[in-house]
């Protein structure tokens, strides 16, 4: 299992504003598109620090100001993307690196996302290096996850740290309240199990448990978005008071009934057609060569030798990118979802943008650029695609009196286009200037560090010689991060519970005991970041190994995931335990890579460790335990 947010510190630093010698700068005489709805005008537009002071046609420039001659220019709010995962890589087998997905968001102009690839044990970690200038970064929130047992979003092997298992309004307000110290900024909820006909159906949520969770959640000002693709459960979800639907309605065309639901909530509809696109992802256009890591991009496609006659465009094989193959299922759920859209629209639903970035094939920040075209493709103008990437989406996610569109006081997160996106859609890549809160970003030093081949570099931290003796009573570690567990994936994984136990009258050990599922290779692993969220590397290279006491009966592995390794395979080492009470030492240098590992050269190094595991395997449906205590590097 790797951490979601093992990847999110970068050295590069935005540089300071370009701006006049008051620090304003006047894009003067373009066309602005103001994420209302308004037809464009032309207009000057007067950014002071990081907001707009101004906008108006002929307004006079203030002295000192920097001018942008905006002659032939299209100004347009900063897009919304309503959808990602934004530590996930978008080929099989690899991690993301969280660094580069932001700067892909960036280059095309995304200047808000909402994340859906994290866990809360992250949020501190992420919040504070972005305010530090430590991350370049699109404005991000940050979701909390919640699911049914058996239902989408539990399938994964991540455990229920990353979404949490509810099936009663009693357990959904109880699991709200442990989110409480981590303030996510927004709440996501699979509610609908539907596999879209490719596989049985998992478990949703039922109406009285989602009204209860949306009410709470509302209660603390957090915005609820949830994954509800069938036309029934997408009535249960408006009905629940939801503020989002983050997916189209698949199985069938919608009615009157949701169209008049949908309407007096005040719900918005997120259809992220980039992701159900019917298409194979063989085609790599100038703006996805600029956006895709290289580890990625060499995943996807085998080398390929220019086309003939050259040209910006390559036809790549499909691999492991394709969707599938075009079964008339597939046909019919993209017919539904293009004209539910179209329909949806017409009948004055409030439209969001958002594509689902981070799945396999929905590249970061080129998926929402595929997004608006695709919109425009299912029956909506140019002109109101952007007003549902701009000011919709930031009414949708509650931000509306900060962003999204172009107004005095709002944050200046704007787009500078040589072209007329309003007119053809297309031309909202062709951006010349990109704002974030006032400062100007530069896009080809973005382009620049995506296409490096290394990963981001990270700063490790020195790491602390004891891990854990499982002497807090808070339930964290010594080092103040809290175990969390992984396991093989699927609706039926292996099962563990886990806590704290006294070992004697006056201290405490870890106990962990597992069911393991009927696979053919089951098993749990018990993890401890090394740093909160498991975000931020540490070094322990001034250490020879990890020392432990254990008891347990059979053999066990500790595996240690390093920050340089992207192709999800680990260093691990095996142990035996017996039931009574041992100390072993491994030794760094008994860590093996796994013999398939692409990365099998990767040198170990010590310096750039995220967290310990303790993975217990074996036959299936076996009972297996583990007892810990007194972990420690020496």
């Amino acid at each position: 299992m790797i951490l979601v947010a093992a990847v999110l510190l970068t050295s590069f630093q935005a540089p300071p504003p370009r701006a006049g010698a008051a620090g304003i700068t006047a894009i003067v005489g373009a066309t602005v598109i103001d994420g209302t709805g308004s037809e464009p005008q032309r207009q000057t537009v007067i950014i002071n620090g990081e907001r707009i002071e101004a906008v108006g046609p002929g307004l006079p420039v203030p002295e000192g100001a920097r001018v942008i001659d905006g002659e032939g220019m299209t100004v347009v709010p900063g897009l919304f993307d309503l959808h990602t995962h934004l530590p996930y890589a978008t080929a099989t087998g690899l991690s993301g690196d969280w660094p580069k997905n932001l700067k892909s968001y960036l280059y095309c102009g995304v200047t808000s996302v909402v994340d859906f690839g994290t866990y809360p044990e992250t949020f501190e970690p992420m919040r504070r290096l972005i305010r530090e200038g430590k991350v370049t970064s699109p404005r991000i929130s940050l979701a909390a996850r919640l699911t049914t047992p058996g239902g989408h979003g539990a399938e994964g092997g991540r455990g229920d740290f990353f979404s949490q298992e509810v099936s009663t309004a009693t357990e959904a307000l109880a699991a709200l309240e442990r989110l409480i110290p981590y303030q996510p900024d927004v709440i996501k909820v699979f509610t609908d199990g539907w596999r879209y006909g490719n596989a049985p159906d998992m478990t949703s949520m039922n109406e009285e448990t989602l009204t209860a969770l949306v009410a709470k959640a509302h209660a603390q000002g957090w915005e609820v978005m949830t994954h509800t693709v069938r036309l029934d459960n997408v009535k249960i979800a408006t009905r629940s008071g939801v503020d989002v639907i983050a997916h189209g309605v698949n199985d069938r065309l919608v009615d009157r009934e949701l169209i008049d639901l949908m309407k007096a909530r005040g719900t918005t509809y997120v259809s992220t057609l980039a992701v159900y696109e019917p298409r194979g992802r063989e085609i790599l256009t100038p703006l996805l060569r600029r956006v895709l890591d290289p580890a990625v991009l060499a995943a996807i496609r085998p080398p390929l030798a220019p086309p003939p006659g050259g040209g910006e465009t390559i036809p790549i094989p499909p691999t492991n990118i394709v969707p599938g193959p075009e079964t008339p299922s597939r046909q019919r759920r993209w017919y539904n979802l293009e004209n539910n859209l179209g329909q949806l629209h017409r009948a004055g639903v409030r439209i969001g943008a958002g594509t689902d970035a981070g799945v396999v094939g929905t590249h970061h920040g080129w998926g929402t650029i595929r997004e608006l075209e695709l919109m425009v493709a299912g029956g909506l103008t140019p002109l109101e695609v952007i007003t549902a990437a701009t000011g919709n989406s930031a009414r949708a996610l509650g931000v509306a009196n900060e962003r999204g569109t172009i107004a005095p006081g709002r944050l200046a997160d704007l787009l500078v286009i040589a072209g007329e996106p309003h007119r053809r859609i297309g031309e909202i890549t062709r951006i010349r200037h990109l704002f974030l809160g006032g400062r100007e970003i530069e896009r080809e030093e973005l382009a620049r560090q995506i296409a490096t081949p290394e990963l981001t570099p990270l700063d490790s931290t020195p790491a602390n010689e004891l891990i854990d003796d499982f002497e807090r009573a808070d339930q964290r570690s010594t080092i103040d991060t809290r175990w969390i567990y992984g396991s093989d994936s699927g609706v039926d994984p292996s099962k563990v519970i886990f806590g704290r136990i006294a070992r004697q009258p006056d201290s405490a050990s870890l106990l962990a005991t597992a069911r393991l599922s009927i696979k053919e290779r089951p098993y749990i692993r018990m993890t401890i970041p090394l740093r909160r969220g498991g975000v931020e590397p540490v070094d322990a290279s001034k250490f020879s190994g990890v020392k432990f006491e254990v008891r347990g009966a059979g053999d066990y592995r500790l595996v240690v995931p390093t920050y340089q390794v992207r192709d999800l395979n680990y260093f691990a080492a095996p142990f035996k335990a017996s039931p009574g009470w041992s100390t072993i030492s491994i030794p760094f240098s008994a860590l093996r890579r796994n013999e398939n590992s692409r990365q099998a050269g990767v040198a170990w190094t010590g310096r750039d460790l995220l967290t310990i595991g303790f993975e217990m395997a074996g036959r299936s449906g076996e009972l297996r335990w583990i007892e810990l205590d007194n972990i420690r590097f020496y």
